[in-house]
């Protein structure tokens, strides 16, 4: 393999690392469960995404249902149910008793958190060549016999390529970086209902829609299955 075939292949490879890592860096913090709960898997649920923007609430609620269903779960999301807006409380008990839910998850959105820091400035120094290099502007030629001319140019040649260094200032800036805050509830509908599962969710500085919610529920149904809320995947 050639040096530039070399070079094309490591910088594939770090490209996809860096997707790869804005698709993950999503993650869930102050995770609960209720030890007690001993019941069986979750098998009917319906999901409900807490916002007022319309399209965002049917991605959301899409997301968590495309999941859950891939764990045997029959999964409606709330909008199908109440086109207009995300249920309220009585909606939800109504509807529970209706359709015979034996489980809720819950998408809240919280306010953001936004942190600033100052970076300092700094200095580098950095390698350079060619024809602009000062030695090489620097070089004369003084002789007029034609052995010493040609000796003063083979050493123009060399100067004119010779490597020579410079100081590359750096300017401080202030770095702003707002963190995507979202909880996430289960909640059985027996006994007037329970909570048994809940997280908080933390993205630094969140990509689109899709890419925060596709990173959220795979570690929201992680953790179900761990806690044999939901069945493992079919």
């Amino acid at each position: 393999m050639t040096l530039f075939a070399k070079v094309i292949v490591l910088a594939a490879i770090a490209c996809m690392t860096i997707l790869m890592c804005g698709c993950t860096s999503s993650r869930l913090v102050d995770v609960w469960h209720d030890s007690s709960f001993q019941a069986q898997p979750l098998r009917k649920m319906m999901v409900v995404a807490v916002m007022k923007d319309a399209t965002k609430r049917r991605i959301w609620e899409d997301a968590f249902c495309g999941e859950l269903m891939k764990h045997g779960v029959a999964v409606t999301p709330s909008y199908n149910l109440f086109h207009d807006a995300p249920p309220d409380t009585n909606q939800i008990l109504a509807t529970v008793e209706t359709n015979r839910f034996d489980g809720i998850l819950v998408i809240l959105s919280l306010p953001s958190d936004t942190n600033s820091r100052h970076v300092e400035g700094y200095t580098t120094i950095e390698q350079d060549y060619g024809a602009n290099s000062p030695a090489h502007r620097e070089v004369r030629y003084v002789y007029k016999d034609s052995s010493a001319v040609k000796n003063v140019r083979y050493i123009s040649y060399w100067q004119r390529y010779r490597t020579y260094y410079r100081e590359i200032e750096h300017p401080g800036y202030t770095d702003t970086q707002t963190t995507d805050i979202r909880t996430v509830d289960v909640t059985t509908t027996g006994k007037e209902g329970r909570l048994i599962w809940s997280a908080t969710s933390r993205t630094p500085d969140p990509g689109s829609v899709a890419d925060v919610q596709r990173g959220i529920v795979n570690l929201v149904a992680s953790e179900l299955t761990r806690r044999r809320i939901i069945n493992r995947e079919k």
